[in-house]
């Protein structure tokens, strides 16, 4: 690098510091200002900061190590949570936003009653904030850490103690508004560095007809590098049925919620109104796995042809920044990255910090405080929060490791945050006994010495789940004075609640059962669509992009009507 990217660099620092010293008023007047933005957020902000929530540093490089090993099938890993966030989109996300907690964790109190809805809720709130969140952006930070290692030859303290330092600023000083407003540059900045860089990439190995020419060079003719399909030779047959038939559904996952939560549901609290919390969750889902993932793959091919052999396959993506970029775009697409990783670092912190204070302190130590005081309280939660995040990025060596971890300590746990808005025989020892059943289950395999991400899957989820089952059939109901209350202040509607609720909506519900499958195979058909074109197989490349525009209409109509 020379003084030009560092110019680059050192004002998109200056940037987002400014955003946190303007809104450091509005956000310290009380917790729904500091951590859902005085849930004033319109469809398109809540949105793109959904979008640039989830692009962190860390997955171009794992996408990457994807590539080297599975092929663009691989990416089956997350693609097949666009079934769960469609799910979200049509049943859950209105749902979300009537409900009107401030966190996800809050919604046991309004859903069950008691000393078990207390229990889950704290639990839940301390369990969601420092282990899991903390392991988040561990293995984030070291995504982060490969880039800049590399850019600028830094070691991972520098790195941390700058970039850890910068975000927490302007996140202790702006909360929600400081989140929201940077992701919103911060995604644009991501997205064009991206494309930037796939752009050269492309230019080094000779076009795509040179990029096909070096994979067969380098693989061989049955290489399958290019298979789009889950069920390409490439992957076990198992592992892409867990994936597919299994995993959407099953297993907890930030960002991915089965029935939605965590800080996607913290945009939906936000949102205007019902309506801007279903489009947020809507154009997140269109964004997030039709239009971002072509430039990192694209990326990742031809990584493999300019540097083949890597030991760690996830710097092929920092090396290729390194090696092709000219003085001033190299400086654009570490800001890209230092985006991507400042926009997830301030959710995670903001969104942790929301568990604690408000579910936590507020709830069970300090209820009758000033509002003063909790948005300082909040702040120092921050801090603790990045302090433990530090620590734990060292833990990690693999950004997929991380990733295959957290949905096997989740495995089991989704449907019964599915089935709790639909319902009513969930109660709170469901949920409470679902996740000590995954977490159990998952460390117990690993002692056994099981390995392989399909088994532990499937074994994690059939445990689970009928510990879950049985749990709730042996203990007692909600009170029907609980179960009523929170009927009247959803509404959720469906066979479930025929009992509690005056008005049968399973119309409503085929409805948008219509739509979700319309909106997956809208978003699918783009994803392989704009692929298939890419690499020269137009006919079925725009003939899937029609059918995505056609499941989009069919959306709209419906949408419309309901």
């Amino acid at each position: 690098m020379n003084y030009l990217d560092y110019i680059v660099i050192a004002s998109y620092f200056l940037f987002v510091i400014g955003i946190g010293v303007r809104f450091t008023k509005k956000a310290g007047k009380n917790l729904d200002e500091y951590f859902l933005s005085g849930r004033e957020l319109p469809w398109w902000l809540a949105g793109v900061s959904m979008v640039a929530t989830t692009f962190a540093a860390d997955t171009p490089l794992a996408v990457t190590g994807i590539i080297a090993t599975s092929g663009i099938a691989g990416n089956w890993l997350w693609w097949n949570f666009l079934l769960s966030g469609m799910f979200t989109v049509f049943f859950f996300a209105h749902l979300w936003r009537r409900a009107g907690v401030m966190t996800d964790v809050e919604f046991a109190e309004i859903r069950y009653s008691g000393t078990p809805a207390k229990i889950l809720r704290g639990f839940r709130a301390l369990y969601l904030a420092i282990p899991i969140n903390v392991v988040i952006m561990g293995w984030v930070t070291v995504g982060m850490a490969k880039v800049v290692n590399i850019a600028f030859g830094w070691d991972q303290w520098q790195t941390l103690i700058l970039l850890y330092g910068i975000t927490a600023l302007y996140i202790l000083l702006s909360g929600m508004w400081g989140v929201v407003l940077t992701d919103f540059i911060q995604f644009f900045i991501a997205m064009a560095g991206s494309v930037v860089l796939a752009v050269f990439a492309v230019k080094e190995v000779g076009g795509i007809a040179g990029l096909k020419s070096g994979l067969i060079e380098q693989f061989g003719e049955n290489h399958h590098l290019l298979d789009m399909s889950p069920f390409s030779p490439k992957l076990a047959i198992a592992t892409v049925l867990v994936w597919i038939g299994m995993q959407w559904w099953a297993s907890w996952y930030p960002g991915a919620e089965p029935g939605g939560g965590g800080y996607i549901a913290q945009r939906m609290f936000s949102a205007k109104n019902e309506k801007h919390s279903v489009l947020a969750t809507l154009f997140f889902n269109v964004a997030h796995y039709a239009l971002r993932p072509w430039p990192w793959i694209l990326v990742g091919l031809a990584s493999l042809v300019v540097f083949p052999g890597l030991d760690d396959s996830e710097l092929g993506y920092p090396k290729m920044m390194v090696s092709l970029l000219p003085n001033g775009l190299l400086g654009l697409l570490t800001v890209a990255f230092l985006a991507a990783f400042m926009s997830t670092i301030s959710t995670h912190l903001n969104w942790g910090a929301s568990y604690i204070v408000n579910d936590f302190y507020k709830r069970f130590l300090k209820p009758k405080e000033t509002d003063a005081h909790y948005v300082f309280v909040s702040r120092i939660a921050i801090i603790f929060l990045m302090g433990l995040a530090i620590g734990v990025s060292y833990v990690f060596e693999s950004v997929k490791g991380g990733w295959e971890f957290l949905l096997a300590v989740g495995a089991g746990t989704g449907l019964v945050y599915i089935l709790r808005w639909y319902w009513w025989r969930i109660n709170a020892w469901s949920e409470i006994s679902a996740m000590v059943a995954a977490f159990l289950t998952t460390v117990v395999l690993k002692i056994l010495g099981i390995s392989g991400f399909a088994p532990i899957m499937i074994w994690t989820t059939f445990v689970t789940t009928i510990v879950w089952t049985s749990v709730t059939f042996l203990t007692k109901p909600e009170s029907n004075e609980t179960l009523f209350s929170f009927v009247n202040r959803v509404r959720p509607g469906g066979f479930g609640w025929r009992k509690f609720s005056t008005t049968n909506q399973s119309e409503k519900l085929l409805d948008k059962f219509w739509m979700w499958i319309a909106g997956c195979v809208s978003v699918y058909s783009f994803l392989f669509g704009i692929g298939k074109v890419i690499f020269g197989e137009q006919i079925l490349g725009f003939s899937l992009i029609i059918i995505g525009f056609i499941s989009g209409l069919f959306i709209v109509f419906r949408f419309k009507k309901l």
